[in-house]
């Protein structure tokens, strides 16, 4: 589904701007020398973490999406180890300072936990992780992301997935998202970094 979508067009998708979550919030590479940006799409997160001057891996499954991702660092002028892979088949058992995931709601309910779970698995102890997606409001706005609020993130949701880890932000609001084509308008957002012990 997603290579169909990406490969649809001609242009960045979700547009070539990182998410407002990552340049508002510069302090999540303080001290973070790598990085692992899941399910990266088409390297905008990616590539402002590496502008950031960390060491950054990503992968997608599309083949398309990471074809633009390395055009698109090539562009910047940064260094981005980007590789075609889904969930199941990348190594989480690699371990980074920081793993970043960006609406990447594309599992279905029952399948969650095991994603959250590898993610942690990739985070070395005393690094970060950091999610940023929407709420369960998202789908009555409309303007991007799953259907299904079954498979939106709630606070709740993101505190008991990282049992003891330390809370750095958590944040859920509304704001209006530019974002390509695939991000446009009033969107209910949720923001969740944690500090593994």
């Amino acid at each position: 589904m997603w290579e169909n979508r990406y490969s649809k067009t001609t242009d960045y998708l979700f547009g070539t701007a990182p998410a407002l979550f990552l340049t508002e919030n510069p302090w999540l590479t303080d001290g973070v020398e790598t990085a692992l940006s899941v399910a990266d799409g088409e390297g905008r997160n990616s590539v402002q973490l590496a502008r950031a001057g960390v060491q950054v891996t990503a992968f997608d499954l599309s083949p398309t999406a990471v074809g633009r991702a390395k055009a698109l660092a090539a562009k910047a002028g940064v260094a981005l180890d980007t590789r075609e892979s889904d969930w199941q088949g990348w190594d989480w058992d690699r371990q980074f300072d920081l793993v970043v995931g960006i609406f990447i709601q594309f599992m279905p309910p029952a399948e969650r936990p095991a994603q959250f779970a590898s993610i942690a698995r990739a985070v070395k102890p005393g690094g970060r992780v950091a999610l940023h997606g929407y709420t369960p409001e998202q789908v009555a706005l409309g303007t991007g992301g799953p259907s299904d609020t079954a498979q939106m993130w709630t606070p709740e949701m993101l505190v008991a997935a990282f049992p003891g880890w330390r809370i750095e932000r958590l944040a859920a609001y509304e704001r209006d998202v530019q974002e390509g084509r695939g991000h446009s308008g009033r969107s209910a957002l949720i923001d969740f970094v944690a500090r593994r012990p």
